[in-house]
């Protein structure tokens, strides 16, 4: 649909309009579809797919149903495949900068575009991120040559001894990754147990990843091309180890700033930087909904398989509250198209 400026606002009248574009939103642009709602959907990155396609392409994701060992890059190119076949408006590289109730809808101002929509939901995940990073002097030095906080490309390890960092599921997903194709994998963590999902922290138990706890890395030191990583053990004053590696990956986790808000005139509820919502996906504003990581509740656990669950329950709420006299199935299977 081609925009025709702001005096036929009418035909830029969405009845959803979903803000952000991961693999949550994208979702929700496909369900909305399925329950043949006029949607938009905006994005402020210039591709979709979030954390998925921009941090985390090669990681396994392990708690989607029906996948097996598919990657962030594969799940974002099914969910894009699974969204083209229904007729929503994508705007890719568009952050929405006002958002505000206006009479019986809301106006949506991007950097690029003014629209309305009879509802919103919101699905921008943890909002901006960054990596929390190595505390070792003059790490800037290193960083993107034998530092990296992600796996954008599986073959740039290829052979090489690689130190991965940190103790949670990142850490230990990416070192069995790792394992595949490097010479030598270490795992550095400051404590001894992983906080790992069950399986996979006994696959990495198994597995020929060398483990190295409870060590922290206190310094790094330039080997020509490598670099010499000192390690000091926990609770000890001098008890450390060296190890000379390729590469090191950090997963110490991501610093989330959510203001994706800021600027908006709605006065919505939050817990954490995260809008509270019912039992609905509804949050305190009348019409906005939020589902994936921008929504919490109690017992909520971030997951890409729990936002999944919650798209559903938001829009069928959402075609429920427009067109109350529609008889239409809420099941996917008895839906015809």
């Amino acid at each position: 649909m081609k925009e025709k400026g702001n005096n036929k606002m009418q035909d830029n009248l969405y009845d959803i309009t979903i803000i952000g574009g991961g693999p949550v939103g994208m979702f929700a642009g496909f369900y909305a579809g399925l329950r043949n709602l006029k949607v938009q959907l905006i994005e402020s990155l210039p591709e979709l797919g979030g954390q998925l396609n921009a941090i985390y392409p090669e990681k396994t994701i392990l708690d989607v149903a029906g996948f097996t060992g598919v990657t962030g890059k594969q799940l974002v190119e099914k969910l894009a495949d699974q969204l083209a076949t229904m007729s929503v408006d994508v705007k890719a590289g568009q952050a929405v900068e006002g958002l505000e109730k206006d009479a019986d809808s809301f106006l949506i101002k991007t950097n690029q575009s003014t629209t309305r929509s009879k509802t919103v939901l919101i699905a921008t995940g943890g909002g901006s991120f960054e990596p929390r990073k190595l505390a070792v002097p003059e790490i800037e030095q290193f960083e993107k040559q034998n530092v990296v906080y992600s796996i954008q490309n599986l073959a740039d390890f290829k052979g090489q001894t690689v130190i991965v960092a940190g103790g949670g599921n990142s850490a230990v997903d990416n070192a069995l990754l790792l394992e595949s194709v490097a010479k030598q994998v270490y795992l550095i963590h400051r404590r001894s147990e992983f906080r790992g999902m069950e399986h996979m922290v006994d696959t990495l138990n198994q597995s020929t990843v060398k483990l190295v706890t409870p060590y922290l890395i206190k310094k790094i030191s330039a080997q020509d091309d490598q670099v010499l990583v000192t390690a000091k053990k926990m609770r000890t004053t001098d008890d450390t180890i060296d190890i000379l590696a390729d590469k090191i990956l950090v997963n110490y986790g991501f610093i989330s700033s959510n203001k994706v808000s800021k600027g908006w005139e709605l006065d919505l509820d939050e817990s954490h930087h995260m809008f509270n919502v019912d039992t609905e996906m509804a949050t305190s504003v009348p019409g906005v909904y939020a589902v994936g990581d921008s929504a919490t509740y109690e017992g909520k656990d971030t997951l890409i398989a729990t936002g999944f669950g919650e798209v559903p329950l938001a829009i069928n709420q959402i075609a429920k509250r427009l067109y109350p006299d529609r008889h239409e199935p809420i099941h996917s299977t008895s839906i015809k198209r």
